[in-house]
């Protein structure tokens, strides 16, 4: 029996979290994997230390627009394929999925988009979400399993926020956004970390502005979703909300396969 230990992190600016001691955190650690969101980089302007850790490989889908989106995924067993979003151009242009396949699962990092800017940047969110569950829905229906770890930018029941009444009219926690959630994992998705833990004030993202960190007023945003039948390979999933340099921490699963 071989473990996997894959952790998801949006890290707000790889530059900027690689300045707060990344690179110190990530060699203590040593997920097997590591999925980044919110790069705000192309590859070429990833520290270097960062693209070439030893052991590891670095993959990376970059937003077309400079500074902005863009995921990453640091990953030492090599994967089969890889793939940058699904095929629809307006939402792989902004660098938002990438699909490494390991034979065993695929695994998507995706930064789900955010909705608070207008009503076309919410009905871009809603769109990206059904586009994705129906690619997912694909792969899941030709017997592949499926593990999707990310910001998904939603938070999904008014345990997963500390001030749910007063969201309840901001994008993040629309009824609309909560219900596409239910609808995803009626479709035969597991939220990993509710699997494990039922518990309130399990937060994985805090507002700069309030420094609402310290009072631990925050949102569960980041997810790890498996598909049903593979939620017997799942050990622990759990949130590592005492990682800094971001306004999100780290999530994470521990995984167990047959050699």
């Amino acid at each position: 029996m071989k473990k996997i230990r894959i952790l998801s992190w949006n890290v707000n600016g790889i530059r900027a979290v690689h300045r707060k001691g990344f690179l110190k955190w990530f060699m203590k650690d040593k997920p097997d994997v590591l999925c980044i969101q919110e790069t705000k980089a192309h590859r070429k302007q990833f520290p270097s230390d960062i693209k070439s850790i030893d052991g590891y490989q670095l993959y990376s889908s970059d937003a077309e627009r400079k500074g902005y989106s863009g995921v990453a995924t640091i990953t030492n067993k090599k994967p089969e394929k890889v793939r940058n979003g699904w095929g629809v151009p307006k939402f792989d242009s902004e660098g938002r999925t990438l699909i490494t396949d390991y034979g065993d699962f695929v695994l998507f990092n995706i930064y789900f988009p955010n909705g608070k800017m207008s009503e076309e940047r919410l009905q871009y969110k809603l769109d990206f979400y059904n586009s994705f569950l129906d690619y997912a829905d694909t792969l899941k229906d030709e017997g592949r399993n499926i593990i999707v770890c990310g910001d998904v930018n939603t938070a999904h029941k008014e345990i997963d926020l500390a001030r749910p009444k007063e969201n309840k009219k901001v994008s993040g926690f629309l009824p609309i956004e909560r219900e596409w959630i239910d609808h995803f994992l009626s479709h035969g998705y597991v939220d990993t970390f509710r699997e494990f833990n039922h518990e309130s004030d399990n937060y994985t993202w805090w507002s700069y502005r309030t420094r609402a960190r310290d009072r631990n007023v925050g949102w569960r945003l980041d997810y790890f979703f498996v598909n049903q039948e593979f939620m017997d390979h799942v050990e622990d999933s759990y949130i590592l909300s005492d990682v800094m340099g971001s306004d999100h921490c780290p999530v994470g699963i521990d995984i167990k396969l047959d050699d």
